[in-house]
């Protein structure tokens, strides 16, 4: 392929409810430009985007797929992402990286969660915005209520620009408000609809520059010449927002909507300078985008493919690069050498000689570089702000099928994570669990499918165990002797001891209180080792104990029978004893969970969060939501996000992280208990 200028490149993201036709649109769009010779079918598994074998079996977009072609001398880099929010972070990179949005609506379901979500992304982004009315020849499609609940979400920006002839089964085409073309073929009915549409149209551009509307104002109308250079700069400026229609299956409607994309959206040349920072420094630097200035890239996504390896995938902001060269990874400190540069169409890799600014390319096998690192110059080096990836909202507990899983699981689970940046696996030191993470149930299922498919790793999935502790609310004191008499040398310790509660958070203190040398300073350090070895499973179930203060006061020692093995076991049996006296108590993790929620769902919301435990610390307004700030406890919130999208229809979302440590209150403390005792007898008949 070509090497492109800036000015001739679009970059484009494609948004929108699952089902809406996105991938579809891509079929129709490369058909257009003629980039493929022949449509291909989701439901035959033969689309361009949608090549994995999941998305196949599936019938729908599970990764964002980039998709490259030239059309009319520009070059077009689609970005196909998916519709279900669990695999909102493809969205989420996917934005970094386009200059434009375009947001696909199902004509027969209107307005869904998917459409909503991608309108908020995209305006959060800041860019240019067009949409497409896809389906309007199914059965039960409505156009006009469609442009509604655009116009209702988006702005009053929001202006047709292609109008159906006929509608449902009986829809011919469409009618091209813009330039005028299609409009003898509507009906009378529709043709005083179009007509208002004209003037909607040449009243909105018109407003956003003053000649023109005063022009407007004096003659009532505008030449289609006038309407078209002000319309461009508005889309760019994101002062109008297009609507456009079609059916994506029968390719109507596609040619209007591909001469918008190569005529009225920008290129990165139109777009707000990006701005980076200088390395070990505070000073933001703006970055034209010109081929002749310093490289500036940034990995916006990582694809993992079984056969070839690690794919980055990255947008050049300034400067160029070569294939079979290299450049600084600033972000990680490295520098990579690359072979060949690609563009992509779907799976399928279209050698480029060189890249530059503008532009969106990928190379393979690279050793350090992961998604949402910086590359550039080492003489010249800055770095991109991060990319902002959701937290994920729902955890399960992994474990190997075989032994042969288990040798293979961690090379498995590196190549997931870095493909996917909201897909996290840690391991808990405590539970000694491997802990994957993610957006929702599907996410986490997909990610368990291609281990089995791609890596051929099996596992079994559980709820992940709490980490909870044991601490105490009073005093407890004991002395505790240690004798054994063997055939050989003996063992004897004598050890008084005095535990105190710490506050919550204050760990562990070991305090020396002995006098007149009772018990010897060797074996004094003997003492401490003991009950540090005591905290590791306290006295109720088995966790560890924290926010205690263990004070040795007195003790015995026998001339040869004492030693530093006798101390540690004096020790760690006194803590013991003095812990059942001091009144133990369990500690849960309590989380700060921020809850983004549509203001007709707060009473359900508050209710349902109550029924966990949780209690609510404030609330803040945003843009007809609501943000409920609450402290819930972990184990409350390991499948929250299941009943969110049940309550919300999905417009809920939230993130948490770790507050704090607090009681369990009493009747929830007892079935903790007789839980690790189970499985303690569990593993011990096991063994």
């Amino acid at each position: 392929m070509a090497v492109f200028d800036a000015k001739d490149i679009r970059n484009v993201i494609l948004l929108g409810h699952s089902g809406c036709g996105k991938t579809s649109l891509v079929e129709a769009l490369l058909f257009a430009g003629g980039a493929i010779p022949k449509m291909g079918s989701v439901d035959e598994g033969t689309s361009v985007s949608d090549y994995n074998e999941d998305e196949k079996e599936r019938k729908c977009s599970i990764s964002s797929s980039i998709i490259s072609f030239v059309s009319d001398s520009k070059k077009i880099n689609m970005i196909d992402t998916p519709g279900y929010m669990d695999f909102v972070g493809e969205i989420v990179g996917g934005l970094r990286a386009a200059d434009a949005s375009l947001i696909v609506i199902n004509a027969t379901s209107g307005m869904e969660i998917g459409s909503e979500r991608a309108i908020k992304m995209s305006k959060e982004k800041g860019g240019p915005c067009l949409f497409f009315v896809n389906k309007v020849d199914k059965e039960h499609s409505d156009f006009k209520k469609c442009v509604d609940s655009i116009r209702k979400k988006a702005g009053k920006g929001c202006v047709v620009v292609t109008y159906p002839i006929g509608e449902g089964p009986s829809f011919k085409g469409v009618a091209n408000i813009l330039t005028r073309k299609g409009l003898e073929a509507l009906s009378d009915g529709e043709k005083g609809q179009a007509k208002a549409a004209i003037d909607s149209f040449s009243e909105l551009v018109a407003e956003t520059d003053d000649n023109l509307l005063e022009k407007y104002l004096e003659k009532g109308e505008l030449s289609v010449e006038e309407l078209k250079a002000a319309f461009k700069k508005a889309v760019t400026d994101s002062k109008i927002y297009p609507i456009l229609c079609g059916s994506s299956v029968l390719n109507k409607g596609i040619e209007e909507l591909l001469e918008i994309i190569r005529t009225y959206l920008p290129s990165s040349l139109d777009r707000p300078k990006e701005t980076a920072l200088k390395q070990d420094s505070s000073d933001k630097i703006e970055l034209s985008c010109d081929p002749n200035g310093p490289l500036s890239a940034l990995v916006f996504k990582t694809l993992a493919d079984p056969y070839i390896g690690q794919i980055s995938i990255f947008k050049v902001f300034s400067g160029k690069l070569q294939s079979n060269t290299g450049f600084y990874n600033v972000t990680k400190g490295a520098r990579e050498k690359i072979g060949q540069i690609f563009s992509l169409l779907g799976k399928t890799q279209l050698p480029q000689d060189s890249i530059q600014a503008g532009d969106i390319a990928c190379v393979s096998k690279l050793k350090d570089t992961e998604t949402g690192d910086s590359l550039g110059d080492e003489k010249n080096s800055l770095k991109f702000e991060d990319i902002k990836f959701p937290e994920p909202a729902i955890s399960f507990s992994l474990k190997p099928k075989t032994r042969s899983d288990e040798d293979k699981i961690s090379n498995a689970l590196h190549k997931l994570t870095a493909e996917d940046p909201t897909f996290k696996v840690t391991r808990e030191e405590q539970t000694k669990e491997l802990i994957a993470s993610g957006m929702g149930d599907m996410h986490i299922n997909m990610m368990i499918n291609r281990m089995k498919t791609r890596y051929g790793v099996q596992v079994d999935i559980g709820t992940p165990k709490v980490a909870y502790k044991e601490t105490i609310t009073s005093k407890g004191d004991s002395q505790y002797r240690h004798k054994k008499q063997t055939g050989g040398a003996g063992q004897f310790a004598e050890v008084w001891m005095r535990i105190e509660p710490l506050d919550r958070g204050g760990g562990f203190e070991f305090v020396d209180e002995v006098v007149g040398g009772a018990i010897p300073r060797p074996f004094i350090v003997s003492c401490e080792k003991g009950v540090k070895t005591a905290l590791q499973s306290g006295v109720l179930a088995g966790f560890p104990v924290v926010d205690v203060r263990s004070v040795v006061y007195d003790g015995k020692t026998h001339p040869v029978d004492s030693k530093d093995i006798a101390f540690q076991t004096a020790a760690r049996q006194a803590f013991k004893e003095s812990m059942r006296k001091a009144k133990p108590v369990l500690l849960e993790p309590i989380m700060d969970v921020d809850i983004v929620v549509p203001d007709e769902f707060m009473g359900d919301i508050t209710g349902s969060l109550n029924s966990r435990r949780g209690r609510i610390m404030g609330m803040e307004p945003q843009d007809g939501s609501q943000v409920i700030k609450a402290k819930v406890p972990l184990e409350e919130m390991y499948k929250y996000v299941n009943e969110l999208k049940s309550i919300t229809g999905g417009r809920g979302a939230y993130t948490m992280t770790f507050s704090h440590y607090e009681v369990v209150p009493s009747n929830q403390a007892q079935a903790i208990i007789d839980r690790a005792s189970a499985a303690k007898k569990e593993e011990a008949e096991e063994s």
